[in-house]
């Protein structure tokens, strides 16, 4: 009589590639958190006050000029949406970019992925400034500025936007300050003529062709002239603002950001 042939012993279920991705980011985020709110010395205190200096001094320079309204819409209303919007990218773009350099040391362990650094530093990015802009207006509310909000799924779709081009940028970026240091500094100063070139702290509208055409080739243009349209019906925009071309653009970046990302992930985790 033969023997019974025995069953193999069933396989312990495994984490499937999703859930150890999952993981792996809310390790992350929790990392990037502690490190973004309590890494430095009054490191909260500073989080807040860059962008609240930039407002109440231009919201005093504009004070000083009497200027109530700007395109419809209630001066300080006008310079806040904008320069948190603005913010919004400009951060999401900077400390993304920077975030496979900062964590060199967690690319030992083979779950971790360079693009999940960045991913996760730009969500934790917006995260913040969600939680900065909704105080900073709420003070605003509190101290009389009237608060107006005619299209919410535009400001959504604004906000959204330039956060998928400041993710794009930060893709590209990261990879370029780790392969070659001085083009990804280069890339870097676009950075600082933008404050000025996104309609951040003067209306687009006002200005005469063909300067405005040229400034309307910048994506976040777009995306903060949006913002102030999903505010009023009555705000005074560019005719030429689409969220179209920022979404086109910001898609652009992020599939050449992942590219870039998958062409050189051996190198990035080998530098």
């Amino acid at each position: 009589m033969s023997a019974t042939p025995s069953l193999p012993a069933p396989r312990a279920p495994g984490r499937s590639p999703w859930r150890i991705t999952w993981q792996v980011w809310n390790a992350l985020l929790l990392r990037e958190a502690l490190a973004r709110m309590f890494g430095k010395r009054a490191a909260l205190v500073w989080l807040v006050l860059e962008p609240a200096a930039h407002i109440a001094f231009m919201v005093f320079v504009m004070s000083v000029l009497r200027l109530r309204h700007i395109g419809g819409i209630d001066t300080a209303l006008w310079l806040m949406t904008g320069m948190l919007a603005f913010f919004l990218f400009r951060r999401v773009a900077s400390q993304g970019a920077a975030a496979i350099d900062a964590n060199m040391a967690l690319f030992t362990y083979r779950q971790v992925k360079p693009v999940d650094t960045v991913i996760v530093r730009c969500v934790l990015e917006a995260l913040l400034m969600a939680i900065i802009a909704a105080a900073m207006l709420g003070i605003a509310a509190l101290l009389g500025v009237p608060m107006q909000l005619a299209s919410p799924l535009i400001v959504i779709g604004a906000v959204a936007g330039l956060w998928l081009l400041g993710l794009g940028y930060a893709l590209c970026v990261s990879v370029a300050n780790q392969l070659a240091p001085e083009v990804g500094n280069i890339i870097g100063l676009l950075l600082v003529p933008l404050y000025l070139l996104s309609g951040v702290i003067f209306p687009i509208a006002a200005i005469p062709y063909p300067w405005r055409e040229w400034i309307l080739y910048n994506p976040v243009a777009h995306g903060v002239e949006a913002v102030r349209v999903g505010l009023s019906d009555y705000y005074h925009a560019a005719r030429e603002t689409d969220l179209a071309y920022l979404y086109g653009f910001a898609l652009v970046l992020i599939f050449l950001g992942l590219a870039l990302q998958v062409r050189h992930r051996r190198r990035l985790v080998a530098q």
